[in-house]
């Protein structure tokens, strides 16, 4: 299931994901409300908190995902990955050099610089 992280700056499309994550859960929601990003910002900076396992995600659910990479191509900005799996963590920051924008991974620990970073670009300083 994908749910919204409404607590986040406006410029930026914020999700969670837990238990099992579909294919309507991305028709239904992350993709109207980052049409309505993309349509107020022209950009779209994208947050998603992993809390699941990948293998958690249906078939379905990784064809939107890809869908919703491809059909936003020229729109990214950035996008920040939250998660405690090295894997994807490795993954994603690899991910970064062949898409247009920057792509992030951040430790759970971390979610509120990867907010932070995913609105303004920087991240927190002491």
């Amino acid at each position: 299931m994908i749910t919204v992280i409404t607590d986040v700056p406006e410029n930026v499309a914020a999700f969670k994901a837990s238990g099992e994550v579909s294919e309507h859960d991305f028709k239904n929601l992350v993709f109207p409300v980052v049409e309505e990003k993309v349509d107020a910002f022209d950009e779209l900076n994208y947050l998603l908190l992993l809390d699941t396992d990948l293998d958690h995600f249906t078939a379905g659910a990784w064809f939107q995902d890809a869908l919703l990479g491809l059909k936003n191509i020229t729109k990214w900005n950035r996008a920040a990955i939250i998660t405690d799996k090295k894997g994807v963590q490795n993954f994603t920051d690899i991910f970064s050099v062949l898409m247009p924008g920057e792509f992030k991974s951040f430790p759970k620990e971390d979610l509120d610089n990867a907010i932070f970073w995913c609105a303004n670009g920087n991240e927190i300083t002491d």
